[in-house]
């Protein structure tokens, strides 16, 4: 697995519209998150990018390296997104993580 590209200061849904909408993609995300005490917390998000869209075999592949992935990136949390970019947004992430 390689690096395709970083962001830096972008939002979760200007990040959704660069996702490709027929390839699966894992994203890792620090994500900030504000708890309802006021405290913030930054953690790390594996967005795993998977739309229905996608050819089968690039799918099946896709998900059968996602715990290696997921273990190798050390994240514990994991945003599955089928949906495209109607999927990914801060409200979505932020049930996940609540």
């Amino acid at each position: 697995m390689e690096e395709v590209e970083q962001f830096d200061n972008i939002s979760v849904e200007e990040l959704a519209e660069e996702l490709p909408e027929n390839s699966p993609r894992y994203v890792v995300l620090s994500y900030e998150l504000n708890h309802s005490d006021g405290r913030k917390s930054f953690p790390l998000v594996l967005v795993n990018w998977a739309p229905t869209s996608s050819e089968i075999g690039l799918l099946t592949l896709h998900a059968s390296a996602l715990i290696n992935f997921q273990n190798t990136a050390s994240v514990s949390k994991v945003v599955e997104v089928r949906d495209g970019p109607e999927g990914l947004t801060k409200e979505v992430i932020d049930s996940k993580l609540s």
